[in-house]
């Protein structure tokens, strides 16, 4: 089984120790589940993340997603977030084994991305159908993680005594982000990360969401990550940005104002953790100082 080395590299920078421990035992953890499961191996997705993620068949020959991460609570908690969902415009979750970090899920064919979609009213369109169907309450049980615990990384960074990201900005996120809290009317189950990359086209079912991250908040959040992607290939991203708030407001009858505060709010904290990551944040810095301009 090969393993790439920018995905090793990858693993061990997020999760240190625990994640060497980890790509040590993958391929026989890939393995045993093969063999458990009954399953066959179609090879790894082209586009790894934080998962090692295999295309699979079971024993009929139906194409599934055989979906491993690091046992932590954040793989734990998709889980129960994929089990909320329940198929509702969310890849259904079948089998899983949470103690080692192991999933077996509906594979979405032909599984094309909403981001190669070329008509940016489509994308809209597409995008606020699975934004709906997504919509539930926060799972009565387990300990579904806050937005409030997110917004701490503002403070982390304050701290930090980095100055790329405006301290004037940071704290402005941190007044509309309580701003924002104290008119919702209570938090709602959120994907966490339903972007474009994030949307996969099923022949059967439509447009579907997957790796959700699952957490606690205003839905308002749910459409920050949409906003400020894909924009870098755009002639006048500028503007799309703006086709995107005008017409996510008016389609899900959203105060404009208040989607801009939460969407300054969201945004900047993106940046801040860009930094942390050293991975791009002036993207998403830019659309901050544009939410602001579209304040005016």
């Amino acid at each position: 089984m090969q393993i790439s080395s920018e995905f090793q590299d990858k693993i061990i920078n997020a999760f240190g120790s625990d994640g060497q421990t980890w790509l040590q035992s993958l391929e026989s953890t890939v393995q045993t589940y093969i063999e458990k499961w009954e399953l066959t191996s179609d090879g790894p997705v082209a586009n790894l993340s934080y998962n090692y993620v295999i295309k699979v068949r079971d024993s009929e020959g139906t194409p599934l997603i055989l979906k491993l991460g690091v046992p932590n609570f954040d793989t734990r908690n998709e889980m129960v977030t994929l089990q909320v969902y329940d198929g509702d415009g969310c890849a259904r979750i079948l089998k899983s084994d949470p103690k080692h970090g192991v999933m077996l899920l509906e594979r979405l064919v032909p599984g094309t991305m909403l981001s190669e979609e070329t008509d940016e009213r489509m994308v809209l369109e597409n995008y606020i159908k699975v934004w709906k169907a997504i919509r539930k309450p926060v799972p009565k049980e387990g300990a579904t993680p806050s937005l409030t615990h997110w917004f701490e990384g503002l403070k982390r960074y304050r701290e930090s005594g980095d100055v790329q990201i405006s301290m004037e900005h940071v704290q402005l996120a941190e007044e509309f982000f309580q701003q924002v809290m104290e008119t919702s009317e209570g938090p709602q189950l959120l994907h966490g990360d339903l972007h474009h990359e994030n949307i996969l086209l099923s022949e059967q079912k439509g447009w579907m969401a997957i790796d959700p991250k699952g957490v606690a908040g205003d839905p308002y959040f749910d459409v920050v990550s949409f906003l400020i992607n894909q924009l870098e290939s755009k002639s006048d991203p500028k503007s799309i940005l703006k086709l995107r708030v005008d017409t996510i407001s008016k389609q899900l009858g959203f105060d404009r104002g208040r989607l801009l505060k939460v969407a300054i709010a969201l945004g900047t904290l993106y940046a801040c953790w860009g930094v942390e990551d050293l991975a791009d944040w002036e993207t998403t810095y830019q659309c901050v100082k544009w939410f602001i301009e579209f304040q005016e």
